[in-house]
């Protein structure tokens, strides 16, 4: 008698190992738009096409490695969350995906939960701009509001730790971007706004060496291109710039180049700017960062206006390639 229970024992727990081996996912799509399901992680290789019978129906195991997934079903994709001892269905609308898929059973909180997110990052994103734009009170009641609703979500018992630890990651790196991000549009809409006193460059290089600070230059507008010889969308400017500074050589305005290359390619620039007969006031940064960080440059070329007193017109000028700096140019009467 004791061998059978022995037996028996050792086949339940057999298959209870084996059960947790893999993910068990099934379901119903009405509507469908494939005779197949695919889900796939590009990270580690993972990629499973599961066939969708006539009726909607599917069910398959997958042993995967736990984590995200993505779910294509011919036209649309979601974002699931799998772990080996699943036990997953799902029911999806292929007319309106994002509204009708469901998760249910064992380990299916987290996919709903990736499901809701998706759907409110959809509101959200079309919102973003706009609360950007927002006073400080304004924007922080909005995105405490977003986040607060996110992180209660997180609450939800039946979620994973991991899968609890790592969405509270993301949502604190968003918060603190938009933040920034916010933070930046503020002083930009402050500090830099048309009028305001334009931030300065001091002792600047030229290719032979004498210096030049933006006070130098008083008494004349002055077009700025922060730029460096390794960015292609710089160079990519030039040939617009200089038929721009052609058109305006006799004119109140004076063109600054102003190259924010590292020490290491100081050459290079002294190069390009013989070879490339770049024409204007041609200036070396020398890695001084007072004037780019004050104009909250993160991406080149970018461009500035300055009047004859110093004062900003336009922190982020239109390029030389856009028809609207010249248009910008008549408007000021230069």
């Amino acid at each position: 008698m004791k061998k059978v229970i022995y037996l028996f024992s050792a086949i339940s727990l057999f298959f209870s190992c084996k059960k947790n081996d893999y993910v068990d996912f099934s379901g119903t799509i009405t509507n469908k738009n494939s005779d197949s399901l695919v889900i796939a992680n590009p990270q580690n290789g993972f990629n499973r096409v599961i066939k969708v019978n006539e009726d909607g129906t599917f069910k398959d195991t997958l042993k995967v490695d736990n984590g995200f997934f993505s779910l294509f079903d011919g036209k649309n994709y979601a974002t699931v969350y799998f772990r080996n001892g699943d036990e997953i269905t799902m029911s999806l609308d292929g007319k309106e995906p994002r509204k009708s898929i469901l998760f249910a059973g064992k380990g299916a909180a987290e996919s709903n939960f990736l499901s809701i997110t998706a759907q409110n990052q959809v509101a959200f994103n079309t919102e973003v701009k706009n609360i950007l734009e927002l006073p400080k009170e304004a924007f922080d009641e909005k995105i405490n509001a977003y986040v607060g609703d996110f992180k209660s979500r997180l609450t939800n018992k039946a979620l994973d730790t991991a899968f609890v630890n790592m969405q509270t990651t993301n949502i604190d790196r968003l918060q603190s971007q938009l933040v920034k991000m916010h933070g930046e549009k503020m002083y930009v809409k402050t500090k830099l706004a048309k009028g305001k006193a334009s931030p300065k460059f001091v002792d600047y290089e030229k290719p032979d060496r004498e210096t030049v600070s933006l006070d130098d230059l008083k008494g004349k507008f002055v077009y700025i291109d922060v730029w460096a010889t390794w960015c292609k969308p710089c160079t990519a400017q030039i040939p617009f710039l200089k038929k721009v500074e052609e058109e305006y050589k006799d004119k109140n305005i004076e063109f600054v180049g102003i190259s924010i290359d590292s020490r290491n390619d100081y050459f290079e620039w002294n190069d390009m700017v013989e070879q490339q007969e770049l024409a204007g006031l041609q200036l070396y940064a020398n890695e001084d960062k007072a004037f780019t960080d004050a104009y909250k440059i993160n991406e080149i070329p970018r461009f500035i206006l300055i009047d004859p007193e110093g004062n900003i017109v336009d922190a982020n000028a239109p390029r030389p390639s856009d028809p609207k700096l010249v248009e910008l140019f008549t408007e000021l009467g230069i």
